[in-house]
């Protein structure tokens, strides 16, 4: 959480990366790989014959085809494969056509819901998916295809990176934002603004009034958790229901918008036994992708 002038950085989350050791790469038939590029991580997984392998999730840096070569190479260590190991690999996210070793993008939207349908099962028909830089509500079918959408404006207001600047002014450890939120007695009025910019300022205008950073957080929290479900029932929630993207491991996000759409998400597997990451549905969906797509191309 500090930099070399030990100056704390409350926004920063922590990265992280596995290998299944169960797992021979050498048996696989087809060795795929999704990359999504964000505009704030940056997610590599690996799959052998359809099945996550190994995975990485760091943040992304000042260039999109750098940002995706390291996600990957870090998900590649220990693994003993090299870029011609893969059959197919899809690129994705914010940066999906700077993925220099990708033989196809394909969208977000696309490869979320793929990837929920992948992680949960076939009963999946809403994904509430928070981004770096903006929210998408999808409906999806049984097959993990993409019913219908919407997203919200591109103001980093109610977004991951939206997060990060709150966390950061309030001093408040990005991992710690939810359980804190969630620490006031009463909820409190939720900030107006729609742009982060002026949420700053609000922010900054309550602590001013005497505001304790709990309740400002809870107001901002409450805010994006509002924004959320209204673009949720715009779509139309129907269960079940699932929250992928950095935020799904927001409790304060994830309770408030479960009260405020009478519905309850399903359940967040075992990541360290099986992989299945929320945080990297995308790049779930692109590696399945990949698979498809190889397949398809033996057949022509």
């Amino acid at each position: 959480m500090t930099n070399n002038n030990e100056k704390t950085e409350y926004w920063r989350w922590l990265e992280y990366k596995k290998v299944r050791p169960n797992m021979d790469p050498k048996k696989a038939k087809i060795i795929t790989a999704g990359v999504d590029v964000g505009s704030v991580g940056s997610k590599a997984v690996i799959m052998l014959d359809g099945e996550i392998y190994a995975w990485s999730v760091m943040r992304t840096g000042s260039n999109s085809s750098d940002s995706a070569k390291k996600a990957l190479g870090w998900a590649m260590e220990d693994t003993g494969l090299t870029l011609d190991d893969f059959h197919y690999i899809v690129g994705t996210g914010y940066g999906r056509v700077n993925v220099p070793m990708a033989n196809r993008a394909i969208t977000e939207i696309a490869c979320h819901a793929k990837g929920a349908n992948y992680i949960w099962g076939p009963t999946v028909r809403t994904v509430l998916d928070v981004g770096g830089q903006d929210v998408k509500a999808i409906k999806v079918d049984q097959n993990g295809k993409v019913v219908s959408f919407l997203m919200n404006d591109k103001c980093a207001a109610g977004t991951g990176r939206g997060m990060e600047v709150i966390a950061d002014l309030l001093k408040i450890p990005i991992e710690d934002v939810g359980k804190v939120s969630l620490s006031v007695t009463e909820e409190p009025k939720p900030v107006s603004s729609t742009c982060v910019v002026f949420a700053k300022t609000e922010a900054v205008g309550l602590l001013r009034k005497g505001w304790t950073k709990e309740k400002v957080i809870a107001a901002y929290v409450r805010a994006m958790a509002i924004r959320m479900s209204e673009l949720i029932e715009k779509v139309g929630c129907e269960k079940d229901f699932v929250i992928t993207g950095g935020q799904s491991k927001n409790i304060g996000i994830v309770d408030r918008v479960e009260k405020i759409l009478g519905v309850k998400r399903l359940p967040v597997p075992n990541l360290e036994e099986t992989g299945l990451d929320p945080a990297s549905a995308g790049a779930i969906g692109a590696a399945l992708f990949a698979k498809a797509l190889y397949e398809k191309s033996l057949n022509q």
